[in-house]
């Protein structure tokens, strides 16, 4: 009897390492029950109120019986990449199994086999634009950098670029992030240049030298802002992608009162993506979370969070957007510049290079 129930567990766990290694699944019953036998998830540097992300775990869990270890909320996408990398031999709880990282970081994961190819049932509504063709990323959700204000300490509300170097803001401003690693602050970067003169996303010089007259001005604060400093008004002005900022708004629904604001010029939008980690300790629930994300109920999760989702061209055509999430979605500003992948990676590069030399602040966590 032991000899027989032996062989079965060898082969049931062979089973489930093929399963695990599927690179789409057209039976989700068997990727359920897989998942669910693996019993947990692990994600990583997803804040609750980033678009939305609380709702999106919670409802997962509930709905598939599978608990959620959630890493680091306020990593970067440096640090998620870099945490699959360390733990490449580890199965336990500080192994990721998925990632959301910044659009430039996909390919260079790619490359390095960091992450594994899985394509999800809804890959074909997926814009060709925002995947890679063998399935290792795809585009999840966009935003648009704007400016979060806590107007409570902000009266005279900036409204442009160069209104950030007025001396009356003299240590009021902060990063959303070290722009060296990660991706909503370095395309804060690349904002700011095009706002200052730069002919295309890849030209950071600009955004380099205005924020070194910001740091010599005693307008930047080295800290990475988070909602508790913009409500403190321990960095009460900070850039964010548009459903962060608008998701704080929320939060503290007038304690204090914040106001967002997208400048005129220098408007850049980013598409963030997943990816399943290679090294997954829970193979299946890994793809199963983004069968979760990309199908219709989870890409209204992260509507609701004032993301736009990735197939919301779809979801619209099939007529599967509520009325009240569509008047919620944030109208698209104009001479926004949707930086391609190329022109990220070359600017992240160029940052990463030239912001100890140029701007000299070593911005950290609080």
């Amino acid at each position: 009897m032991k000899r027989i129930a032996l062989v079965i567990a060898i082969v049931l766990l062979a089973a489930s390492m093929a399963f695990g290694q599927a690179t789409a699944t057209k039976d989700m019953k068997a990727l359920i029950s897989a998942a669910q036998k693996e019993g947990q998830l692990t994600v990583i540097a997803l804040p609750r109120d980033w678009v939305n992300y609380g709702e999106m775990i919670d409802t997962f869990s509930k709905k598939y019986g599978i608990t959620v270890n959630e890493l680091n909320p306020n990593g970067s996408s440096a640090e998620e990449i870099e945490a699959i990398r360390a733990n490449k031999g580890n199965m336990g709880p500080q192994a990721p199994d998925v990632v959301d990282v910044g659009l430039k970081f996909g390919p260079d994961a790619k490359k390095e086999a960091l992450i594994a190819p899985y394509k999800v049932q809804t890959w074909a509504s997926i814009p060709e634009s925002a995947k890679d063709k063998d399935g290792y990323w795809y585009g999840d959700y966009y935003g648009h950098l704007a400016f979060e204000i806590n107007s409570d300490i902000i009266k005279n509300i900036p409204k442009t670029w160069a209104d950030l170097l007025k001396p009356e803001y003299k240590g009021k401003f902060a990063l959303s992030g070290d722009p060296r690693i990660s991706a909503q602050a370095y395309m804060t970067v690349v904002a700011a240049s095009l706002a200052n003169g730069a002919k295309k996303p890849s030209d950071v010089g600009p955004g380099l030298d205005y924020f070194a007259k910001m740091n010599k001005a005693g307008n930047l604060v080295p800290l990475i802002a988070v909602t508790g400093t913009v409500a403190s008004g321990e960095t009460p002005i900070t850039i964010e992608w548009d459903y962060n900022a608008l998701a704080n708004r929320d939060k503290l629904a007038g304690n204090p009162n914040i106001q967002v604001v997208v400048p005129a010029t220098g408007v850049v939008a980013g598409i963030y993506i997943q990816a399943v980690s290679a090294f997954a300790p829970h193979p299946n629930a890994a793809r199963l979370w983004m069968e979760y994300l990309y199908s219709d109920e989870g890409q209204l999760i992260w509507l609701k969070g004032y993301g736009n989702p990735i197939r919301y061209a779809d979801l619209v055509k099939r007529g599967k957007v509520p009325a009240d999430l569509a008047a919620k979605l944030p109208p698209a500003p104009k001479n926004v510049v949707f930086p391609t992948l190329d022109e990220q990676g070359a600017a992240a590069k160029a940052i990463a290079e030239g912001w100890d030399k140029i701007v000299g602040a070593n911005i950290q966590k609080k």
